[in-house]
This record gives structure tokens, C-alpha cells and sequence, in this order.
């Protein structure tokens, strides 16, 4: 039984994505991801006009008749939300917890994906995969999701993003839409060839979820600061020499992970604990909608 502080946020998040889903995603998201290709339907007779390379000729000569074949597009796709769910992102500064924005993220990949009846599975994981939901569609299921999200309790406090992309190549036989949600805070070393591997075969899209405080600190003096996922303890001097070259660094990193995510042709959705994350998303969909139509 989950508790019920849980259940009212699940509540409440199932009320904003799906509103959000009916009057604003669902169209940008079938524009952008399509099926897997076309499926035969059925045959009919050949009309005047019709591309003679559709002509059925089996049919045809049973029927003593010209027969074409129709086709319709083959929709459904399996969409993987691989979550990490690492101590860091129990951190925010402002509005949220970058656990919270990710969780409220998935439900609208999730409510997009079955409107398009998608099938749509999760994978949690930190240093490791601490819990798999199989893809499935409908809504029960989403709301299945979105609440493991929010009820889930790390076994472990790290992080390895190549785990959970390495999972991947397991549980999708055929290619997949994975939405990457994390922080990235790992060494990029840690997790490019991972990437490079995972997105040979399916469509991963980085989804970077970060806090102010991250990128730069106010000056306060000195502060006691904890790691959160090795419990480590540090002085920091906010206002020295330490606090510009933490800052240099951070945007090192950014950088750095921006110009992998372009070489591997990726479109990345950059969210930020203190900003809505519904103009990102709508800046994702209409780039990514100016490259498939080049």
C-alpha cells in the first residue's frame, strides 16, 4: 500500500500531464516519432491510377482480376523511460527536487506515448538496475509508473548511467524510443561508449534535468557541503578561488556533453529544477521535427 502523501502526488500529476498531453504534446509527439514502418492491411480491386507496383499478382490470378495491396502505417513503438534514481537527484534548490521534475517528465513522455498507443516500460537504476516495468499500454499502466518513480527507494546511493543503457540492449529486441532522464553528473568517460553503443540500435534521446545551485553558489562564506551519493564532506569557500574554477568546470562539463550528444546526432531536452519544463519540451519537438524533415 503506498502512502498516502504519495498517492496525492500521483494524483496530482496525473491531472497536469494529462490535460497537458490532450491539449498541447500529443500531436508534436506523432509527428516526431513514427512507427516502425507500414503493415500490410488488406487487398482491393486495381483502379485506374493506381502504382502498378502495388499489383497483388497472386491474388490476382486466383480472382481472374487486377487486386492492389493496401497498407497503413505501423504505429506502435515501445517507448523505455530509463530513469536515474542516484542520491543526487534528491537535491533541488528551488521549486522541486530533480526527482520530482523527472517523475512529473516521464508522465507526459508516458500519457504522449499511449495516446499514440505506444507501448511504454521503465527502467530504474543508479549503480545498478534496481527495477524493471515490462513495456505495456494503457493507463493503468503509466499511473503504474509514474508511481514507482515516486514511491522507489535506492538500494544504492551511486551512479552508472552505462548500466541502465547496457540494460536496454536486453529487454528491447527490436529498436525503442529511450528517453535518458538524469542529471549527468557521472564522468563522461563513465558512459559515452555505453551511449555509443546504446544508440546504434535505438532512438536515445538525453533528457538533463539540473538545479541552479549546481552550477554556481552564492557567496556565503564558508559552508559545509555533503556528496550525497558518497556521503563525503568538504569546506568550501564560496566566495574564493575554489568557487570560480567549480564554476568553470561545470560549464567544462556541460559543454563537453552537449558536443557528444551532437556527434552522436542526438536531440537532448535541457530542464532546469527552477523553470517549467513545457517550453523545452516544445523546443525539443520542433527541432526535432526541422531535422527529420531535412
Amino acid at each position: 500500500m503506498l502512502p498516502r502523501e504519495v498517492l496525492k502526488r500521483i494524483r496530482k500529476i496525473e491531472i497536469v500531464t494529462e490535460r497537458l498531453v490532450r491539449d498541447r504534446m500529443a500531436g508534436q509527439y506523432h509527428s516526431v516519432f513514427k512507427g516502425r514502418g507500414i503493415a500490410f492491411s488488406e487487398v482491393r480491386q486495381y483502379i485506374a491510377g493506381d502504382d502498378i507496383r502495388l499489383i497483388d499478382w497472386n491474388v490476382s490470378a486466383r480472382m481472374n482480376d487486377t487486386y492492389v495491396k493496401l497498407f497503413t502505417e505501423e504505429r506502435e513503438m515501445t517507448v523505455l523511460l530509463l530513469c536515474d534514481m542516484s542520491a543526487s537527484g534528491l537535491f533541488g534548490s528551488r521549486v522541486r527536487e530533480k526527482r520530482d521534475l523527472a517523475a512529473e517528465l516521464a508522465a507526459v513522455l508516458a500519457f504522449s506515448a499511449i495516446r499514440n498507443n505506444d507501448r511504454v516500460g521503465l527502467i530504474i537504476f543508479t549503480d545498478r538496475v534496481e527495477k524493471f516495468v515490462p513495456p505495456k499500454k494503457g493507463k493503468r499502466h503509466v499511473l503504474r509508473v509514474v508511481s514507482e518513480i515516486l514511491s522507489f527507494r535506492e538500494q544504492s546511493r551511486r551512479t552508472s548511467l552505462a548500466a541502465g543503457l547496457e540494460f536496454v540492449s536486453h529487454v528491447a529486441r527490436r529498436r525503442a524510443v529511450a528517453f535518458l532522464i538524469s542529471d549527468f553528473l557521472a564522468p563522461l568517460g563513465s558512459y559515452e561508449r555505453a551511449l555509443r553503443i546504446t544508440a546504434r540500435r535505438h532512438d536515445v534521446i538525453p533528457v538533463a534535468i539540473r538545479d541552479p545551485l549546481e552550477e554556481g553558489l552564492p557567496d556565503v562564506g564558508l559552508l559545509e557541503m555533503q556528496d550525497p551519493e558518497s556521503g563525503g564532506t568538504i569546506v568550501f569557500d564560496t566566495g574564493g578561488p575554489e568557487a570560480a574554477a567549480f564554476a568553470r568546470s561545470v560549464r567544462a562539463v556541460r559543454e563537453a556533453r552537449a558536443s557528444l550528444f551532437k556527434r552522436l546526432a542526438m536531440d537532448p531536452i535541457e530542464l532546469s529544477t527552477d523553470k517549467p519544463y513545457l517550453p523545452a519540451l516544445t523546443t525539443f519537438f520542433e527541432s526535432r521535427a526541422r531535422r527529420l524533415r531535412h
